[in-house]
């Protein structure tokens, strides 16, 4: 059965704790009872976590952690796969609170555009001029709603492209004119995908697209090019649950292409919080299932609970 995916404005605004009542869960958790689930010792198959690292988005963290503090949280996931390039799934466009519309989080470039609304300042440019020297890579995402996905494309990448942190464009095909479909999205077809595909890559040749969705039917049939397919599914009922989605539906419709999973969902916590290391104990059990190459990228939402992320904003934004 496919896990329900809860609508991202569930459970906005978190860490009121200050973390150093989190730290003190890796220590105290020996003596819990972990899941009766066994990852393997050996990985069974050949996948490689090539990318390991955090969710960011403005309604995932209050305060917004600083670009250190994130620098610090993406550290700590790549520590636990070694070979793993450090990554960010960094979102700038997000569906408004406004029908239709999807909210750049960078000023306009003296353009109006259908279904696009822009900020004043820019939230994400210091974030990555700080990226670009701490060698993290980063995928641009936008939840597009009923905006053109070509046209946010453009204005992304040409807003961000001189950043060499940038490494693609993604899509959460979950807002993709949601309004159409409420709480799923439209579907991604093989034209579509090729298309958007081509646009990305209009960019620089070296970039590539993702497409997200719990449900591997809203992604295209067949066509597959250079595309990274992203599972954020959730409320899963234990590990075990978890590791079935991902190894036996998700991962093998797109193989070879490169698949990234999102885990640590608050819906989720009532049996992660049960184990040492929930970033290394899901990742080797992922990766331990999974033929093609993985990547690994844990939730903005319930970051501070499992990583240390240093020093934190005062909750403003740059």
């Amino acid at each position: 059965m496919i896990p329900r995916k809860e609508s991202r404005f569930f459970g906005k605004g978190l860490l009121g704790i200050p973390l150093a009542c989190f730290l003190v869960l890796a220590p105290a958790c020996a003596p819990r009872a972990p899941e009766k689930f066994a990852p393997p010792q050996t990985p069974a198959g050949p996948a490689r976590v090539i990318y390991a690292g955090v969710r960011s988005s403005k309604y995932g963290l209050t305060p917004f952690p600083d670009p250190a503090a994130w620098q610090t949280a993406i550290q700590a996931m790549t520590g636990y796969f070694p070979g793993a390039a450090p990554c960010a799934v960094w979102i700038v466009g997000t569906m408004a609170r406004r029908p239709l519309f999807t909210h750049l989080e960078f000023p306009a470039d003296g353009k109006s555009y259908a279904h696009i609304e822009f900020e004043t300042a820019d939230r994400h440019e210091p974030y990555l001029s700080f990226f670009d020297g701490a060698g993290i890579k980063v995928f641009l995402q936008v939840e597009p709603a009923n905006a053109d996905v070509g046209t946010l494309i453009d204005l992304v990448l040409e807003r961000y492209r001189h950043h060499p942190c940038v490494i693609g464009f993604g899509v959460d095909v979950e807002w993709n004119r949601e309004a159409d479909n409420p709480k799923r999205g439209v579907r991604v077809d093989d034209a579509t995908a090729r298309t958007w595909e081509a646009r990305v890559k209009s960019h620089n040749p070296s970039y590539r697209l993702f497409l997200k969705h719990w449900n591997k039917n809203w992604m295209p049939p067949t066509y597959r090019g250079d595309i990274v397919f992203v599972d954020d599914s959730q409320i899963f009922p234990g590990m075990a649950a978890m590791i079935r989605e991902f190894s036996e539906n998700w991962a093998p419709a797109f193989y070879p292409n490169l698949v990234i999973f999102q885990v640590g969902y608050k819906t989720d916590k009532p049996w992660w919080s049960k184990l040492c290391d929930p970033p290394q104990t899901i990742g080797d059990a992922i990766r331990g299932k999974v033929r093609q190459d993985i990547g690994i990228i844990w939730v903005d939402f319930s970051l501070g609970d499992v990583l240390p992320l240093g020093r934190k904003s005062a909750g403003t934004r740059p």
